[in-house]
């Protein structure tokens, strides 16, 4: 039975992620801050699944904290899904140097750090995969959050790059990036109906995607179509647009 390991396993993606793959007889590596608030969740996903899930602490922004963290894990995964993630207001975000580099510490730089060091062990095993939840708003830089976007650009330009690194080695890197997701992270956000999904929509997309080998996915799949078109207006137009 696979082992799959969830960072950021406190975030509503991750929750239902742990329920999709729990389903498919997948054991289960929760890692998150304060993980202790996540024991009933364990509790009820052995109880419903009959699989294994052990429960781990976890800073992602703790970068000198990340080998050994990795290192502690006993089996080591098959499996591990990236889906930390902070969004500040970019009102507050371009007025805060703390807030800034706490939405590039989450999304970015803490993200490549462990997963330079589970890259690394992957590629001496020759196996495994790696799922980044990345987010169309990396796609292009918008006035109403490019903090954010920007962080996760680099994010999905970093999960390009591993891809290609570890295609010899017969590990697959997924970049994944959710349009409009129904979450704590967006509650006070007020959102099309017709283009937000559920977490447990985005989680199932995430797991078909990954097993046939999907490179880039887009949950829901219409905003593959959204943001090809929105990467096409010129400059010149787009900046008038105040998106």
């Amino acid at each position: 039975m696979n082992t799959v390991l969830i960072i950021g396993a406190k975030s509503d993606i991750a929750t239902a992620l742990a329920h999709a793959y729990a389903k498919n007889h997948s054991n289960l590596m929760l890692a998150a801050r304060k993980v202790e608030t996540l024991q009933n969740v364990a509790r009820d996903l052995h109880i419903r699944y009959r699989v294994e899930v052990t429960l781990h602490e976890l800073d992602i922004t703790d970068t000198i904290s990340h080998r050994t963290f990795y290192e502690s894990l006993t089996p080591k995964p098959q499996g591990v899904i990236i889906a930390s993630g902070y969004m500040c207001e970019q009102k507050i975000a371009q007025q805060s140097l703390e807030k800034t580099l706490e939405t590039i510490n989450v999304n970015f730089t803490g993200a490549v750090s462990l997963l330079n060091t589970i890259a690394n062990d992957f590629e001496a095993r020759q196996s495994g995969f790696i799922v980044g939840i990345s987010s169309v708003a990396g796609d292009r830089g918008r006035a109403t959050n490019y903090i954010y976007g920007a962080a996760k650009a680099g994010f999905s330009t970093y999960l390009s790059g591993l891809r290609n690194r570890l295609y010899e080695s017969n590990v697959h890197v997924m970049s994944v990036k959710p349009g409009f997701v129904h979450t704590k992270m967006t509650a006070k956000m007020t959102l099309p109906a017709i283009l937000t999904a559920d977490p447990h929509e985005v989680a199932e997309d995430i797991l078909n995607a990954q097993q046939r080998g999907v490179n880039v996915l887009y949950s829901k799949w219409i905003w593959r179509y959204i943001m090809g078109i929105i990467t096409c207006i010129p400059e010149s137009l787009f900046k008038k647009m105040h998106l």
